[in-house]
């Protein structure tokens, strides 16, 4: 064989190992503490796979397991995960994804995974691994507080762990196997937020009378060092890549244990022990979402930049001296899933938080996953940054402050609708249309299209504002007009009035006082599922002015190089968007 041939046979095995598409010997991935130098900027992948509803909530009920089908994935109003969202996060600079997954809405009682369900977590991964990105999958709505219409089945809990243990067990087994074969790109994380019987944050047994008990406490940091060593074990034990392959282990509750208001916050770090006989594939992981705010007030930079320092230092001292690097798995403010975040309410004191966090934890060797709002919803299906100025901060504290991000936002589709096939299945059930926060200033109507005219009180339209409001709709093309005595209008939704019904959604527009049409992106509410999701004639953004740049290669929007004549659309050239109007 030639020195060309040898060469290009080389050229593309190590490409194929990169992506983790070829069994790898063991012995050659990398040490923890070099896969979390080189993940660069991560970012969660949440409220998808990780989604979940269910109407039975007591895990002792065979009824509990395997409620749902692969239609959860929508059921918290995202939308099907494509891979154009994770070219679009390769090609801005991400350089890891955090793939959340919840496991008990899709599993027997004794732990047999649905194989569609492992199917559609294998493509997803596929869609990361395949940009060359690192991706982490885990166990995670499987842990949690419970609430009045959820119960979680893992717990920090002795006995919890005695009674669970087969069936944790036997669920890693079957993640294993799955992706045994996989490269070093791929990790998994063992479980997310893991709380005691109590459902304690903080720290174990922090909702016990006088904030603690010895016993419940103990209690939890022993189940806690039991899953970390079942995890490690099963996973070990089944072979082939897995038997190197990088493994993470939470604190309790994923604590990062800085705070000085009570003595037991570090306990999280102390008591959480490394697995046995791991040396060198091994990492812990913690989160972090601090106020930035108090009474809604800023607080000194000063101060933020100390709690910062503060928390790397204990993370330092109490975990990497363990022997194992750490991983920030989540992170933001404290208000990170609110109506309105930091980053709307004090942008100028949430970039300089964001950009200081990023680099103290990059300087300090910590790998860093934002929680999943910079592209949320309707962006992840065109794809799109729906917080494209967060992006670009958390990117240039990274990278450089002259890195230049190609972003794309919705505005760039501003004339597309999304259509999609609405399922419901109860009576009363609901379907956005519109969600957010408008007056009569800022829009006069709703217009919404449907494939066929709907069977008489079959559906209404709801308005939710001063007071909510219902309309019937009989025709295929309804309009509802708003008024100024309906306040602020928070939701529009399609509401089933029967018990169950289904419709085709083909366009949802808002209408301005000066007649422009805005496309507003649909999204499931509560009893129903969206499917047949597709987005309708795309074009040029007639509205946006760039001049085009004259030098350097050219792009689409989902990073492709693009040749010869260009014909209509929104190119990216130089980092800079620009508007071929044919």
């Amino acid at each position: 064989m030639s020195n060309m041939c040898m060469n290009r046979l080389i050229t593309v095995i190590s490409a194929l190992l990169l992506l983790g598409a070829v069994h790898v010997a063991a012995g050659d991935f990398e040490p923890a503490t070099d896969a979390v130098k080189n993940m660069g900027l991560g970012w969660n992948l949440g409220n998808t796979l990780d989604a979940n509803s269910q109407t039975v909530t007591d895990p002792a009920s065979a009824s509990y397991w395997g409620q749902q089908d692969l239609s959860s994935e929508t059921c918290w109003g995202q939308y099907v995960t494509k891979p154009e969202l994770m070219k679009m996060m390769k090609n801005a600079g991400f350089g890891a994804i955090r793939v959340p997954v919840t496991w008990y809405n899709h599993m027997d009682a004794d732990g047999n995974v649905n194989p569609a369900w492992m199917a559609r977590v294998h493509e997803v991964v596929d869609y990361v691994i395949n940009q060359g990105l690192y991706c982490i999958i885990n166990v995670h709505h499987d842990t949690g507080a419970d609430g009045n219409n959820y119960k979680s089945w893992l717990k920090a809990d002795e006995a919890n762990y005695t009674q669970n243990k087969a069936r944790y067990e036997k669920l890693w087994q079957q993640i294993a196997e799955e992706f045994k074969d996989y490269g070093q790109l791929l990790l998994f994380e063992g479980y997310n937020e893991m709380l005691d019987k109590l459902n304690s944050w903080c720290y174990a047994s922090f909702a016990a009378s006088g904030k603690y008990n010895e016993a419940v406490a103990t209690s939890a940091a022993n189940a806690i060092n039991s899953y970390a060593q079942s995890f490690v074990t099963t996973v070990r034990a089944t072979g082939g890549n897995n038997a190197q392959r990088n493994l993470i282990v939470n604190t309790y509750c994923a604590a990062n244990g800085y705070g000085t208001w009570s003595t037991h916050l570090p306990e999280p770090l102390t008591t959480l022990k490394k697995p046995e006989r791991e040396t060198s594939h091994l990492a812990f992981e913690v989160h972090a979402y601090p106020s930035i705010a108090n009474n809604n007030a800023d607080r000194p930079i000063a101060d933020i930049k100390k709690e910062v320092d503060g928390m790397i230092s204990l993370l330092k001292t109490s975990l990497v001296s363990k022997g194992a690097p750490v991983i920030i798995g989540e992170w933001g403010t404290s208000n990170v899933d609110a109506a309105e975040t930091d980053y709307v309410k004090r942008p100028a004191l949430m970039k300089q938080f964001c950009e200081y966090f990023v680099q103290q934890c990059k300087a300090n060797d910590i790998a860093t996953f934002y929680w999943s709002g910079l592209s949320d919803g309707a962006s992840r299906l065109f794809p799109a940054f729906s917080q494209a100025d967060l992006a670009r901060w958390l990117l240039q504290a990274y990278h450089g402050s002259d890195y230049n991000p190609i972003l794309p936002e919705r505005s760039d589709y501003k004339t597309s609708c999304i259509s999609c096939t609405v399922d419901f299945n109860q009576q009363w059930s609901e379907f956005n249309l519109a969600v957010g926060s408008f007056t009569f200033n800022d829009y006069t109507q709703l217009v919404l299209e449907l494939e066929e005219t709907p069977a008489a009180g079959a559906f209404d339209i709801k308005i939710y504002g001063s007071s909510n409001i219902n309309r019937n709709i009989t025709t295929a093309t309804s309009t509802v007009a708003f008024t100024a005595n309906m306040g602020t209008i928070t939701r529009v939704t399609l509401q089933c009035m029967q018990k169950s019904g289904s419709a085709r959604v083909k366009n949802v527009w808002l209408v301005k006082k000066d007649g422009e049409r805005v496309p507003s992106d649909p999204s499931v509410f509560w009893g129903c599922t969206m499917s047949d999701i597709c987005i309708n004639s795309p074009s040029a953004v007639s509205d946006v002015k760039f001049d085009a740049p004259s030098a350097g290669r050219v792009y689409d929007l989902l990073g492709r190089p693009q040749e010869g004549v260009l014909g209509k659309g929104v190119y990216v050239k130089n980092g800079k968007k620009f508007v071929i109007r044919q």
